[in-house]
């Protein structure tokens, strides 16, 4: 491709390919030199151009008199990110006609796994869902790390999935994401919010920047022949109908409060729940075979998406009962011998540990047992406050180590247990597990919070091996003999 259909520039020359890492560099490149927290892409610019970068976006003002520049060709850019990513996007070009996109706290991850199940469910096959479990869809399961990969990964694998015929996509929106501008250039047809608490503030200054962040969805990536997809209920929310409104944009509101799909109540059951609710002012009676409340919420932002890409109602809402949980989320562990219940789930924030064990609580005959840590190099003003609301909601917290990373992991348990007096300490997950598994009675219920379907676990700069799962379901299994 031209570099003149890549970004604006007046010198023509051919481009074979665009990266922001160096080691993936080859001949006739784009290489964009980004700015970063722990390395600069401009300490590469030297490496790139060994590799056979003929192309460079650069920061403006950036010194490059060390650098052999023959043949080639500099952008220096306001903003290397954005140029960037819409470089990503106009090098690999092919996008679905329908691509929704959803951001938010909590909830991303199921919105797009219940908006591809709808799709799927009520007669549209050529869909997939991308982001924090990956690619997945009919035939396709391509596991990923992040929930909004950087920008050549992402367009390089939407263009894949074009050319192998998916028209509608679901993917997850992160505030890193948006704020790095990692997904401009894409195509969104309809934009999603599902709710805003507090994380990520050890990368965002506060909750206003944070919710500028989330916000870019809708004021810059949505267009205005777009539609919206927002809670009513969340405070957050009506802010982002009213940016809306002021842009023109198409809105779909849900919830107690919402407009267009309303909430009218819901019963907790063992195997799920029974919901009434309403779209477009008919009333359903629906039976989601989901646990939490919360749950309820995401089908609800999900149906929104379906019915905003043209579904229709009596298609979709016999979809409803058919929909499936993504693993790690709530996800059920049977066969516990005394008959207790063993969920694990992904929170690892102070608001969703809060939601799940609420949640669980409905469903608890006997005793709620919470088991859970914190990751390091992450908020640690979290902690406490994670240690205080699982001791306030559960009968029994025990504390271990979640994804410790570059930090001592004994200490992160020591801010735990600030705000978690009383609470059990046992710093090896799987012997917590362990431990946990086997001291459940009949009615008992324990959650396993915080790492959800991960593989591995973080120790210093080491992945180990490790599925709160399969841990859980050993300890299991030794109960059985």
């Amino acid at each position: 491709m031209r570099l003149t259909n890549l970004i604006d520039t007046d010198v023509d020359i051919d481009i074979s390919g665009v990266s922001a890492d160096s080691r993936r560099v080859q001949k006739n490149y784009l290489f964009a030199a980004l700015p970063g927290n722990k390395t600069k892409g401009t300490d590469y610019i030297g490496d790139a151009i060994m590799h056979g970068a003929k192309a460079l976006i650069v920061p403006k003002e950036i010194d490059l008199t060390s650098y052999d520049l023959e043949n080639i060709a500099v952008y220096e850019s306001e903003n290397p990110r954005l140029d960037f990513a819409l470089a990503c996007a106009r090098f690999y070009k092919l996008q679905p006609r329908h691509i929704c996109a959803v951001t938010g706290t909590s909830g991303k991850t199921s919105v797009v796994s219940f908006t591809q199940q709808l799709w799927h469910l009520s007669g549209i096959k050529s869909c997939a869902s991308m982001g924090t479990l990956g690619v997945r869809g009919p035939g396709i399961m391509n596991k990923g790390a992040l929930t909004t990969p950087d920008p050549q990964t992402l367009f390089a694998e939407i263009a894949d999935l074009t050319a192998a015929g998916i028209t509608h996509l679901a993917i997850e929106a992160s505030s890193h994401g948006l704020d790095q501008y990692r997904i401009d250039g894409l195509k969104v047809s309809s934009a999603g919010f599902t709710n805003l608490s507090r994380d990520h503030l050890d990368y965002h200054k506060d909750m206003d920047e944070y919710f500028e962040a989330k916000a870019r969805l809708f004021t810059e990536l949505l267009p205005k022949d777009g539609k919206a997809v927002i809670n009513a209920d969340d405070p957050y929310g009506d802010k982002l109908i009213k940016i809306c409104e002021e842009k023109g944009c198409a809105i779909l509101t849900y919830g107690k409060k919402g407009q267009d799909i309303t909430l009218h109540k819901s019963r907790a059951e063992p195997s799920g729940q029974e919901v009434t609710l309403s779209v477009h002012g008919e009333k359903y009676n629906v039976t989601l075979p989901l646990v939490g409340a919360f749950q309820v919420m995401n089908v609800m932002c999900a149906l929104g998406f379906a019915l905003a890409e043209g579904g229709k109602v009596p298609d979709l809402i016999p979809c409803l009962g058919e929909l499936r949980g993504v693993p790690g989320r709530l996800e059920l562990v049977r066969g516990h011998p005394k008959g207790a219940a063993v969920y694990v789930d992904y929170a690892h924030k102070p608001g969703a540990l809060e939601d799940v064990l609420k949640t669980l609580r409905t469903h608890t005959k006997g005793r709620l047992v919470c088991l859970f840590g914190c990751g390091g190099d992450r908020d640690p003003g979290k902690r406490p406050m994670m240690g205080e609301i699982a001791t306030r909601l559960a009968d029994q917290v025990i504390v271990t180590d979640d994804n410790p990373r570059s930090e001592n992991p004994e200490i992160i348990r020591q801010n735990i247990l600030e705000g978690a007096p009383g609470a059990l300490e046992i710093g090896d997950r799987a012997e917590a597990i362990a431990w946990a598994v086997k001291d459940l009675q009949d009615g008992d219920i324990l959650v396993v919070a915080g790492k959800g379907h991960e593989q591995g676990q973080i120790v210093g700069g080491d992945v180990l091996p490790f599925d709160d799962v399969e841990e859980v379901q050993n300890a299991i299994g030794g109960m059985n003999g």
